[in-house]
């Protein structure tokens, strides 16, 4: 979908209130796919009416400020933003940013949105599928031959796409988890950087392998490998940002014995190389 979209071209499109004798709970207020290289792009989110925004970078950057932290606003990242709100995004000089975009109101959509600031910060990383849907709802939601009800659907989509992508493999609570699991995770927490494997796992947990995996996805959510990797890359991410440390050490930190696979599965994770991914992020902690 995210292919179709830019297939398309620009577009924006803004979306009156929809006929029908129902108050829909999640509703558009537009949708759109720009291109900007001019400065004049700034948005203040303080004076602006109740509504949502759900905004993802397709290239170039964009400039986030919210609540006092500066984000930059990469390819692969997604903003998501409510107002009225002390906010403020725009393209910086001399820079360019395509993205595209959703507006969503009502009830449950600003309920969804509220509760996925308030877990994961206003910047996400959706995975391709998430990504895919947002765009598939942008597409529908441009199209001229929208309806009232197709209006309410894109607007839905689009948020269940930003709900998985801050929930979907959020930690369980701790309640949900077992002893045996709950052991394997507090491990795992102090020995990313060793070398890991389900039958190491399974002996921490002092479960059979087959059983161990069948317990670990049912409570967890998905298989001991993923949650590995998943864990690896969230702190290769922690320190390239907030050390100086060189790439070849965040691997080994991060329990990637070859630095070489360690680049090749970030720039698959993050859609950026490790060094491009810490010069994006490390001047925004700066300013």
């Amino acid at each position: 979908m995210l292919t179709d979209l830019i297939a398309h071209g620009p577009v924006v499109r803004i979306l009156g209130p929809q006929p029908g004798p129902l108050g829909l709970h999640c509703m558009a207020t537009g949708a759109g796919y720009e291109r900007r290289d001019d400065e004049t792009y700034d948005w203040e989110g303080s004076n602006r009416a109740a509504f949502a925004v759900i905004q993802h970078t397709i290239g170039g950057r964009g400039e986030l400020e919210y609540e006092g932290t500066r984000h930059a606003l990469m390819p692969g990242d997604t903003m998501v933003l409510r107002f009225p709100h002390a906010n403020r995004y725009w393209l910086a000089p001399g820079g360019s940013w395509e993205y595209f975009w959703i507006g969503v109101h009502g009830i449950e959509a600003l309920r969804v949105v509220r509760a996925v600031i308030d877990a994961a910060g206003p910047v996400l990383r959706p995975t391709e599928r998430d990504v895919d849907r947002l765009a598939g709802a942008c597409l529908a939601l441009t199209a001229e031959t929208v309806t009232g009800g197709g209006a309410s659907a894109g607007a839905y989509d689009a948020v269940m796409a930003i709900h998985d992508a801050a929930f979907e493999n959020a930690p369980p609570r701790a309640e949900q988890i077992s002893g045996p699991i709950r052991r394997c995770l507090a491990f795992l927490e102090e020995h990313l950087s060793d070398h890991l494997d389900v039958d190491r796992l399974a002996r921490v947990a002092s479960l059979s392998r087959a059983h161990f995996v069948r317990k670990f996805i049912a409570e967890v959510g998905v298989p001991p490998s993923d949650y590995v990797f998943a864990e690896r890359m969230r702190l290769a991410e922690r320190l390239l940002i907030a050390t100086d440390a060189s790439v070849s050490e965040i691997a080994r930190q991060a329990g990637f014995a070859d630095a070489n696979y360690f680049a090749k599965a970030f720039r698959r994770s993050a859609n950026l190389s490790p060094s491009a991914f810490r010069s994006a992020r490390q001047p925004a902690r700066h300013r």
